[in-house]
């Protein structure tokens, strides 16, 4: 990167500085400025996130390729913490990725970085898998990131490069430009630029290392010239899309169906009441060590269980009730005829043990008289920003739900890129002709093989 920057500026004042907690990579960079005449004062070992040797220190621009899909919890805690103390104040206010990929840990790392727009801002790139990309759901630290990143109209472009890059994977990789200094006509926009095909195949491989992008010299073709010119274009056409930032986004919204039951008193529903934990935990006892009392209160338990089943007996003739207000009642009135003060919990376990649920059963409903939702007929839709939830409700969910709502309280907005579904290219299938030739052909050759052998 220095190099290039002298070729295209060789009155550039620059000042190169370097973090890693690998040895090997500190080495090796270390090695190359040594060889270089170049001091080491800026090159510095050790981890990033629990120690930052450039603390409040900003930048021009910034390159990472951090590891992919590393866990971080040897780092947890300093990280939770200064996630909790400082918030949006210290590195990673916008959220924590799951424990087992650290990769948006380094974007906000390189974020809190940027010089602001009045000292001409910053430019930054790293290389990370697909996962960034999307996942994590709705309300995850990732699509938070996300979404921290991409509504701050941080996030310039995406570009997918080749697979079979690197030494130790031969995944598929993507470059990510960020930036708070956008150009005005990329302001709100996103670009996407598919460059999976701009590589050549190395005579001899390095490991998982097969491919490489061509830079133009020994007469190779210049692939990278080719992706920086389709960035600075800005134009969508075979290999690059763009995008507004909130087409990116979505609603998670939570789809609600009302709660209907019926209830009955039969032998099935009952041996449910006996197996509830509020009813068995009537004939336990805590008082381990004193064993009379223990007996005594476990004694007590159980007459308690048989007058509570004996009172339920009395609805046994009452059939299937689909009025949980009627079965309620009918059940309050038996307990105080047969002299039982139930307490709130266990009269809501019985209960429950005594229902089943029931699409011709009138609805359940709340001291306000709104209906409850089913946790069973819960349901979860993923809706576009650029649309209204009612709308999508009219035409994907009430035509054959017609009683579904949305709990409004649940709904969380999130961010994620299907790259691959923004460049997919249609196969159709091969002629049934063909097959079916090929399939007669592999016949021929198999039973050619039967005869040899016979």
């Amino acid at each position: 990167s220095e190099e290039y920057l002298r070729e295209l500026n060789p009155d550039a004042m620059l000042e190169v500085f370097a973090q890693d907690y690998n040895p090997q990579s500190y080495a090796i960079c270390g090695s190359d400025m040594m060889i270089k005449g170049e001091s080491l004062d800026n090159i510095r070992f050790g981890d990033s996130f629990t120690n930052d040797y450039f603390g409040e220190k900003t930048f021009d621009y910034m390159l990472a390729n951090p590891p992919f899909g590393v866990e971080w919890k040897p780092q947890q805690n300093f990280i939770q913490k200064e996630h909790d103390e400082k918030g949006y104040g210290g590195r990673f206010g916008a959220g924590l990725p799951r424990i087992n990929d650290g990769s948006f840990l380094f974007l906000q790392h390189m974020i809190s970085k940027m010089k602001e727009q009045k000292e001409g801002g910053t430019r930054l790139s790293i290389v990370f898998n697909g996962s960034p990309l999307f996942t994590g759901a709705a309300g995850s630290g990732e699509s938070d990131i996300r979404k921290w990143i991409i509504e701050s109209d941080w996030l310039d472009a995406i570009v997918a490069l080749p697979d079979q890059l690197f030494y130790n994977t031969g995944i598929s990789t993507y470059l990510w430009i960020v930036t708070n200094r956008k150009e005005k006509k990329r302001r709100g926009r996103i670009q996407l630029i598919d460059a999976t095909g701009f590589f050549l195949k190395m005579r001899k491989s390095l490991g998982n290392k097969r491919n490489e992008i061509g830079d133009g010299r020994d007469g190779k073709a210049d692939h990278i010239g080719e992706i920086t010119r389709l960035y600075g274009d800005f134009i969508e056409g075979e290999h690059v899309k763009i995008f507004d930032n909130s087409d990116f986004g979505y609603q998670r919204i939570t789809v609600e169906r009302p709660l209907r039951l019926n209830f009955t008193v039969n032998e099935e529903r009952l041996e449910k009441v006996r197996e509830s934990s509020q009813f068995v935990s009537l004939a336990t006892s805590k008082k381990r060590k004193d064993t009379e009392k223990a007996e005594a209160e476990i004694a007590e338990g159980k007459k308690m269980q048989q007058s509570i089943l004996n009172a339920l007996g009395i609805l046994s003739s009452g059939g299937v009730v689909k009025s949980r207000d009627e079965f309620t009642e009918s059940m309050k009135k038996a307990f105080r005829d047969s002299g039982l003060n139930i307490p709130a919990p266990l009269f809501k376990a019985i209960l429950m043990a005594l229902s089943e649920r029931d699409e011709t059963a009138e609805l359940c409903t709340d001291k306000n008289g709104a209906p409850e939702p089913d946790s069973e007929l819960r349901d979860y839709e993923n809706v576009s920003l650029r649309e209204e939830i009612a709308g999508y409700m009219a035409r994907e969910v009430l035509p054959h739900v017609p009683d579904a709502w949305v709990d409004g309280s649940k709904t969380k907005t999130g961010y994620e890129i299907n790259f691959n579904r923004y460049f997919y290219k249609y196969t159709p299938p091969r002629p049934l002709e063909e097959i079916e030739a090929e399939l007669k052909g592999i016949e021929k050759e198999i039973a050619g093989m039967l005869e040899e052998m016979v």
